[in-house]
């Protein structure tokens, strides 16, 4: 048996948890009802952050704040060219703050230090690319409709936005959404998740630092159905961008449908790495076990899904299995470890089950698959589990943990089957030094991104979201402001115009 996980209690655990404040129209308040919630590191077991806790009251007020701040406020009447020097210059103290947010990341997610430093950095990448996107937003004209005509197609801001966040990637994903909803002009009520909301609120801070004016930016830590639930349904929000489970998006879509809010919805994933004998096999085994594990297999993107030729199953797992067997687990603060803390012990059993249940239907689980001892945290084993078939519940849901499930084919046709036989359409990955069999799968494949040779590569250049029940929009790519704005068309007529009732003959 393998010794305990040795977690060094950090500097934190011996002093008082950070106070958070809800930001509502400039100001840093404390819930209406008073309340508070604490949050425990999932890594090292202590209370780590106590935020105030939202309620419908809270809720009430902010989405008044950015109402008003929308209607009568600069923000949305300002030069493009201003709006995007404050973007900039958020992305300027995010930087200056990054070890400071990625710290804040790690100890509340249980994620590892050196990932969640990449990801404030993208962070950064994405603030300062929706800073350029403000200056491109434009229209159309229309010219060609006749001498006394002219048509003008403006771009408007929708309004005011409600942006809901999940815990797994607590900053970068409130990146991938607030920046483009700022650049278009809109207002924004955010909430993070109740489990992980102490970077976003401290993007608050940042945003008033940068020049953000009040009430433009409000955040609400809060329960779902206390703060998510009225932030849907409210009559002056215009816009719902929502990143969670397809379970809850679903809900969330529905009750946005009441009043036809907009809605933009990045839902869950179950995605496939489909490799073929003639791929470069070290770089694909090296793709499954980081598409596995990564973020402890906590990301919609996990490459959850590996579907390998039969031909080669048996050598490749192999490969997988010994690289699995050198990923460092343990704790979140050193910067040596790859896979950390699962976000809470109830998660980590949900997990287990599944992997429990492909046992129960015949799979057979060939490496981790149990909790690690550890002197503190919630840590599960890197887990593969072979002789899965596509019809078993860990080959077709999201099991969102470190589970690899392994199932095989025997040619082009069954791979595409496979890779499409599962109600997502999130990402997929294809490995062949033969660019026919890729470029078959990367079009067959019904998934929004399509990895050739490499896996989850990303770029706020390029789209991201899903087909099918994996969600609705995109986030990301040149036209990602453009989603926060509505179509208004102009037409003008110059000259006499002839009247309805035109005397007759």
């Amino acid at each position: 048996m393998n010794a305990p996980l040795n977690i060094r209690m950090p500097v934190e655990a011996s002093a008082a948890p950070k106070s958070y404040k809800l930001l509502v129209d400039g100001k840093f308040v404390d819930a209406q009802a008073g309340r508070v919630m604490e949050r425990r590191s999932p890594g090292h077991g202590f209370v780590v952050s106590q935020y105030a806790q939202a309620g419908e009251a809270d809720v009430e007020l902010a989405v008044q704040a950015a109402h008003r701040a929308f209607e009568t406020g600069p923000w949305p009447r300002m030069k493009a060219a201003q709006r995007s020097m404050i973007l900039l210059k958020a992305a300027d103290l995010i930087e200056a703050r990054l070890e400071e947010v990625a710290r804040l990341d790690a100890l509340e997610s249980g994620k590892p230090i050196a990932q969640a430093r990449g990801e404030i950095a993208g962070a950064v990448d994405i603030w300062r690319y929706a800073a350029a996107l403000t200056r491109t937003l434009h229209g159309e004209s229309y010219a060609n409709l006749g001498d006394p005509m002219l048509g003008v197609v403006l771009r408007e801001p929708v309004g005011v936005v409600s942006i809901i966040t999940p815990w797994n990637f607590p900053f970068l994903i409130v990146s991938q959404k607030l920046p483009f909803a700022l650049a278009a002009g809109c207002t924004a009520v955010v909430k993070p998740s109740e489990m992980t909301s102490a970077s976003t609120l401290l993007l608050g801070e940042i945003l008033m630092d940068a020049g953000v004016p009040a009430g433009v930016v409000n955040i609400v830590a809060g329960l779902g159905a206390d703060v998510g639930a009225p932030m849907v349904n409210h009559p002056l929000v215009e816009m719902v961008s929502f990143t969670g489970s397809t379970r809850v998006g679903k809900m969330t879509m529905a009750t946005a449908s009441e009043s036809l809010k907009k809605v933009s919805m990045e839902l869950g994933g179950k995605n496939g790495q489909i490799v073929f004998p003639d791929g470069d096999l070290e770089a694909a085994a090296d793709a499954a076990v980081f598409g596995g594990f990564f973020n402890a297999g906590e990301c919609c993107n996990a490459g959850s899904r590996l579907i390998v030729h039969q031909d080669i199953a048996s050598d490749f797992l192999s490969e997988v299995k010994k690289l699995a067997g050198k990923v460092r687990v343990g704790d979140p603060l050193d910067d040596a470890t790859k896979v950390g803390a699962l976000i809470s012990e109830a998660h980590l059993g949900n997990v287990l089950d599944y992997v429990d249940g492909a046992s129960k239907d015949g799979a057979e689980v060939i490496a981790g698959g149990a909790k690690l001892a550890s002197d503190a945290g919630d840590y599960l084993s890197p887990t593969i589990v072979s002789g899965v078939t596509d019809g078993m519940a860990i080959a077709r849901e999201e099991v969102f943990g470190p589970v690899l499930s392994v199932l095989t084919f025997k040619d082009l046709d069954e791979a595409q089957r496979i890779a499409n036989n599962t109600p997502y359409g999130l990402s997929a990955g294809v490995w062949s030094k033969d660019i026919d069999t890729c470029m078959t799968v990367a079009r067959s494949v019904r998934a929004g991104t399509v990895w050739v040779n490499t896996f989850m590569d990303g770029y706020p250049e390029l789209p991201f979201g899903g087909y099918k029940q994996s969600g609705i929009g995109r986030e990301l790519g040149k036209r990602a402001v453009e989603d926060y704005t509505e179509e208004k068309t102009i037409q003008f007529h110059r000259g006499p115009r002839t009247g309805w009732w035109v005397a007759q003959p």
